[in-house]
């Protein structure tokens, strides 16, 4: 079905050749070459061949004619994670990460199987990328194997004696989603389009409705990415890859295991991180997991060098326009500049505890949404026109409002008022753990139910003084009753006044 695409829809003859040297490359490496350089050579040979498709396409400058670069950038991702799969199935097992448990491939998989995850049809062109764990899993069908504990009453129904759940539901409601996408991508693209912001008509409006306008580029653009991964989704979801489990709440059969996209999380994100977390899923976890986490040495935590490595390796595999790196590149700085806010700003508008916002929560949400959204439509402006030319064209335009901002909070959070915000941060903590620990003496000093008149250590009133006192006024209290009534006063005797006093302190003498 891939030669079909590939040659008998496309043409693509020497798509082929290409995808047979990457794919032939990437093997010989994980079979002959040992140690720790053995993924990174692998790394290197792949991007290094891409890189090669991506001269011819961007020196073609045909935008309109398909090539073989997207299914080769689709195949990178999977065979640079098919090569760090291997290594780690020759190290230690004590030594990986549950993630690398997981995927870690003790034996190197036959050509045959190697062949088939290759060539998988359904995500060929415009992905998912995926393991070649997951599509072990998928061709053994022991992904469909019930959790333990699972009652199989509550398995998902499946047609005659096949073990892959029935999908064409959620399949078809991908497809008519992507085709929905697809449909507004056409009818927004053609009001909001590149040559319209490059134009001299663009700069007849208000500053701020042109930063609307290049936020509605920035939409009309992703519309056609949600389109055609909820498309290619879909044709994964129908084949069975897309399976996920069982809900545990619903019980349903889950199909998400390769969405890419998830739109609302990107519309509506508050920050840098939902929003590139929601934005191309399996892409992100190829980053994360194949380059974030194995440039930081064992022990450490990524920094801003894993972060910078990320963004230039993310720009490096879409080709080599200026406007990727552009983006990429304020990208970085952008996600940097909102751990910062994150981590010292957004405390203060939650309880000094962490535990619930605060009544101006809200006002900071707001602001969030609205910085995050703009940082990113200007953001991802180059992304879109490509070249180094237009993209300050349209930075000016906007005067580089994003620009100026980074720089001005990067300057902020390396001056004294970083410091500062700490110190506030401390003293709100230090007030909350103070009021816990008196909290805490309080409980300790006094366990039991509360007492009129707490008792002391050795069995003491607190008060004695008060409670003989109390006892004296009561008891002068009761004489001028009985005298006002005309009752004879005595006083009590020794057996009865050790009643009465044993009453009132509440315990015996």
């Amino acid at each position: 079905v891939s030669l079909f695409y590939l040659v008998g829809l496309f043409d693509l003859w020497a798509g082929i050749r290409t995808i047979f040297i990457s794919s032939a490359g990437a093997y010989i490496i994980a079979k002959y070459v040992d140690g720790s350089f053995m993924p990174w050579t692998g790394f290197v040979f792949l991007m290094g061949h891409m890189s090669i498709s991506h001269i011819y396409r961007q020196s073609a400058n045909a935008p309109d004619k398909v090539d073989i670069t997207g299914a080769q950038m689709v195949l990178v991702m999977k065979l640079t994670g098919f090569c760090w799969n291997v290594y780690d199935g020759r190290l230690k097992q004590e030594d990986l990460a549950d993630f690398q448990k997981e995927r870690a491939l003790l034996q190197l998989p036959g050509l045959l199987d190697f062949a088939g995850f290759v060539l998988f049809f359904p995500s060929m062109f415009a992905g998912p990328s995926f393991d070649f764990v997951e599509y072990q899993r998928w061709i053994t069908t022991t992904m469909f194997d019930l959790p333990q504990g699972v009652d199989p009453k509550h398995a998902p129904r499946t047609r005659k004696q096949r073990k892959i759940p029935r999908s064409g539901t959620p399949a078809a409601f991908k497809a008519l989603t992507g085709l929905l996408w697809v449909f507004l991508f056409l009818r927004f693209s053609a009001w909001y389009n590149t040559e319209f912001v490059l134009s001299s008509a663009y700069m007849n409006y208000s500053l701020l409705r042109r930063i609307w306008i290049l936020a509605m580029l920035g939409f009309a653009t992703r519309m056609k990415y949600y389109g055609v991964w909820y498309l290619t989704e879909g044709a994964c979801i129908l084949s069975g890859l897309g399976y996920k489990g069982i809900d545990a709440r619903t019980g349903r059969a889950r199909w998400n295991r390769l969405e890419n996209v998830d739109p609302w999380g990107i519309e509506t994100a508050q920050n840098t991180r939902a929003y590139l977390e929601s934005w191309n899923k399996n892409t992100n976890n190829w980053l994360r997991n194949y380059m974030y986490l194995r440039v930081t040495p064992k022990g450490e935590r990524p920094g801003f060098r894993a972060t910078l490595a990320t963004f230039v390796t993310s720009a490096f595999w879409h080709g080599f326009y200026p406007g990727y790196y552009l983006s990429f590149l304020l990208a970085a700085l952008l996600q940097t500049v909102a751990k910062n806010f994150r981590r010292y700003v957004r405390p203060f508008f939650l309880t000094p505890d962490g535990q619930r916002p605060t009544r101006y929560k809200m006002y900071y949400d707001a602001v969030s949404y609205l910085t995050t959204q703009m940082a990113f439509c200007f953001t991802t402006a180059p992304f879109v026109l490509l070249t180094l030319s237009a993209s300050l064209l349209v930075w000016s335009r906007v005067y580089f409002y994003a620009v100026i901002g980074t720089a001005a909070s990067m300057a902020f959070f390396a001056s004294p008022a970083k410091s500062w915000l700490i110190r506030q941060q401390n003293a709100r903590q230090k007030d909350v753990k103070w009021m816990q620990q008196q909290r805490q003496q309080q409980q300790a000093s006094s366990p039991g139910p509360k007492l009129e008149h707490p008792i002391m250590g050795g069995g003491l009133p607190s008060d004695p003084g008060k409670v003989l006192d109390d006892a004296v006024r009561e008891i002068n209290e009761e004489v001028e009753v009985r005298k006002k009534r005309g009752l004879s006063v005595s006083m009590p005797r020794g057996a009865d006044m050790k009643v009465a006093v044993e009453k009132k302190l509440g315990r015996k003498l």
